[in-house]
């Protein structure tokens, strides 16, 4: 009887590792995913900013430039676009590539926007326009801070996920690898606008 103790010790020991060993990976997983989604909130958020200031830039480029209305006209429809994109989540790679598409054409559109302003040299010099393009340049760099660490966080994520054993709850569980933020293409050469 002794010995059927001591076996019956041995797998209730190593059965309770294992739960322990699951229950910690599984609340890692947890952690990590809300990790990412926190982080795909602060990009959302800063590409919210970006759609917000954009109505003032237009509205102080329009009123010196007032038969460009095209070039507004797309501003305004490409931020309408972005702003019907609205994920609970960190999207999955499809969602994440919709989203992207609507923000180049948010980019592009803001491009033509600058380049509109290049024919007005009174419209760069007032005030208003400089603080709302230096508003929108530190935007645009914090949409890429954000980015990178979206990414960083999905890197932790998709390693944490991957790992043996924890693959194996990963896939029971539900948690899919994330997707990254990837250079849409075309994206290596900056846009040229001269002031």
């Amino acid at each position: 009887m002794g010995k059927g103790l001591i076996g019956c010790g041995v797998i209730a020991v190593i059965a309770l590792v294992l739960v322990v060993s699951a229950v910690g990976s599984y609340n890692t997983l947890v952690e990590l995913d809300e990790g990412v989604d926190n982080a795909w909130s602060q990009v959302e958020n800063v590409y919210q900013r970006r759609a917000d200031l954009i109505p003032n830039l237009v509205a102080t480029v329009k009123g010196a430039a007032e038969f460009e209305k095209d070039t507004f006209t797309q501003v305004v429809e490409a931020r309408a676009k972005v702003g019907q994109i609205n994920f609970e989540s960190a999207p999955d790679a499809a969602q994440l590539q919709q989203f992207e598409a609507a923000q180049s054409q948010l980019s592009s559109a803001l491009s033509r926007l600058l380049v509109v302003v290049e024919k007005y040299p009174e419209l760069k010099a007032t005030e208003a326009f400089r603080d709302l393009q230096a508003q929108l340049e530190g935007t645009e760099n914090r949409i890429s801070v954000e980015r990178k660490r979206f990414n960083d966080a999905t890197l932790v994520y998709n390693k944490t996920r991957r790992r043996f054993p924890t693959v194996l709850l990963a896939s029971l569980m539900g948690f899919d690898d994330k997707p990254y933020f990837e250079a849409v293409p075309g994206a290596e050469e900056p846009p040229k606008v001269e002031f």
